[in-house]
């Protein structure tokens, strides 16, 4: 069974950081693609980043500029760093991954919150 552990959120100020982990278990993770979502009140989830096993990277254009996906295949980690914060990046933000794309196993969130 895989089991996605996220960590990392708070809350912080418009323009400030955070770095969102996420712990993968019971999976061969080099061979897993990884990716982070997230979900604000009252609106759908949407994609924010994902990284390939060949650590191909996809942004949405929110996060472009702003925020890096990377992973460390030695400790079975994907990270999320976010730089210059802001309001509408509050949200819960989950950890996603698959065996070839995302979206096949789920964390359980972790909340961001930017005050303004």
């Amino acid at each position: 069974q895989v089991r996605l552990v996220e960590s990392g959120g708070g809350l912080v100020q418009t323009g400030g950081s955070l770095r969102l982990s996420c712990a993968a278990s019971g999976t061969i993770f080099t061979l897993a693609a990884m990716g982070w979502y997230r979900q604000a009140p009252g609106k759908q989830r949407e994609l924010v980043a994902t990284m390939t096993t060949s650590s191909t990277r996809n942004y949405a254009d929110s996060a472009k500029g702003r925020f890096t996906i990377s992973r460390d295949n030695a400790k079975n980690t994907v990270y999320l760093q976010m730089n210059s914060l802001k309001p509408e990046d509050t949200a819960v933000y989950y950890c996603t991954g698959g065996p070839k794309v995302v979206g096949i196993w789920w964390g359980q969130g972790t909340q961001v919150t930017v005050s303004s």
